[in-house]
This record gives C-alpha cells, structure tokens and sequence, in this order.
C-alpha cells in the first residue's frame, strides 16, 4: 500500500514528521506538501503560475503551492506511481464545524478523494501530543488495510479527524459525528504599516454555536477522538421544490 502525506502547515511542520514517522514502517510514504504555512488555503488552486518542486533531505516533496496544488501534483505522477490512500494532518490544532470550508488540511484530503481515492484529514486540538494524533490514524490505517474491513466509502466523501490534545493513555474513545456551528468571527483587526497605511488581520475563528452532544465540537471536548463522514455535495436538497415554485411564480 502507498500513501500520500499532505498539509497545510507546510513540509517542515511537526505533524507532519509525526505522521510519517508513525506509518513509515506500515506501508509506502510519498510526502509532499506546501513549502510554508497555507493554514486557510481552502481547496484553492494555483492556475496563474507554474509550481516548483524540491525535495528536501528526508524525502519529503516541498511544493511551493497550495495543499490541493500538492496533492494534483502527486495524483498526476509527478512523484512516480499513484498512491493508493491520502492522509492530510497532521494539523496544527482542530478543523471542527465550519472549518472544513477554510481548511486547507481537509481540502488536500477532498482533492485526493475528488481523483478517486479513500481520503483521510486529520487534526489535532492544539499542538502538543502529535504522537496521540498519528496512534490513532495508524489505527484507522490498519482498519482500512485489513482484510475484514467493512468500511466503504461513498464517492466523493472522506473522514474528518479530530483528536484531544492528550496523552494516548488519556483519550476516552471513538465517536462518530456530525458537524457543528461556529458563531460569526471577530471582526477584522486593523493594524499600520511602518507608512502610516491601514492594513488588516483575518481575527480568529468564532466560539462554537452549535456544539451538543453529537457533534464534533462536543466530542472533543468530552475527550474522545471525532470522526466525521463528510461529502461535498452542497446541494440543499430539501429546498429545490421550493426554489422551483418561486421560480415559477415570476417567470
């Protein structure tokens, strides 16, 4: 089996290193991933420019793109053979709710799932205990390569991990969930440059809105690790006969 090891905080992050450390004795690693920090990148493209490629001193692929430019690259042969699995992560602290819009860890992994292949991305609450972090998709690795494995997923979709930022000894367990809601962000933060001239700050992420018991937010904060099953079919279903009769009522 062969993995493809992506991110969005760059070829040198400490998740990174972690995760494939943890899976390097389990199967085939390609790594490749953006040159610097793309925390944010969503699943953007670059298609103004070429893409450089490097690789650095322990094999890793430094792309000076996007994590979706990272993981086309990979998928379009660029580093040899095609991989059999994406694992994106690990990110320096959480993609819950409504992240996984801006998330540039779960856009390598939706790229990878986009081209046709089980997609893992996978995130820890904070940035300490990376090596709970990578225990744990080590496990889930071994499920998908087990014989007796009964997960399929559908086209198109992947898992969305989310791990407490503890000790392995301290985590509580596995939940499956469902997303939950952020509160609307700050608002920009203003700042000079050394001109005088006003620039601006994206603030941080909103508190948590909607976060009871089911979803991600509550599951992680419970001390269990969050797994997600998502698709990217934004469709609102439950609205297209309305749609259709508003539409039909002004036409």
């Amino acid at each position: 089996m062969k993995l493809l090891l992506s991110n969005d905080d760059g070829v040198h992050a400490l998740g990174l290193a972690t995760l494939a450390a943890a899976l390097e004795d389990l199967a085939e690693l390609l790594v490749v991933a953006p040159d610097r920090n793309r925390s944010g990148a969503s699943n953007s493209l670059s298609l103004d420019r070429p893409l450089s490629t490097r690789q650095m001193d322990n094999g890793f692929w430094s792309v000076d793109g996007t994590p979706t430019d990272c993981v086309h690259l990979a998928m379009g042969g660029i580093f040899g053979s095609q991989p059999d699995m994406v694992i994106s992560g690990i990110n320096h602290g959480a993609n819950l709710g409504d992240d996984v819009l801006y998330s540039g860890t779960v856009a390598a992994a939706t790229e990878g799932r986009f081209l046709g292949l089980p997609a893992l991305a996978v995130s820890l609450d904070g940035e300490r205990n990376f090596a709970t972090a990578a225990s744990v998709v080590r496990k889930l690795v071994e499920g998908f390569m087990s014989q007796t494995s009964r997960l399929q997923l559908p086209p198109r979709s992947l898992l969305n991990i989310n791990v407490p930022d503890v000790p392995l000894f301290a985590l509580k367990g596995y939940q499956t969930t469902r997303l939950g809601h952020r509160h609307r962000g700050p608002e920009p933060i203003k700042v000079l440059d050394p001109r005088g001239k006003p620039r601006y700050w994206i603030a941080a992420a909103g508190d948590a809105a909607e976060s009871g018991p089911g979803t991600d937010f509550y599951a992680v904060a419970e001390g269990k690790v969050s797994i997600t099953p998502l698709q990217f079919d934004m469709t609102r279903h439950e609205s297209l006969d309305q749609v259709s009769t508003w539409m039909n009522s002004i036409s």
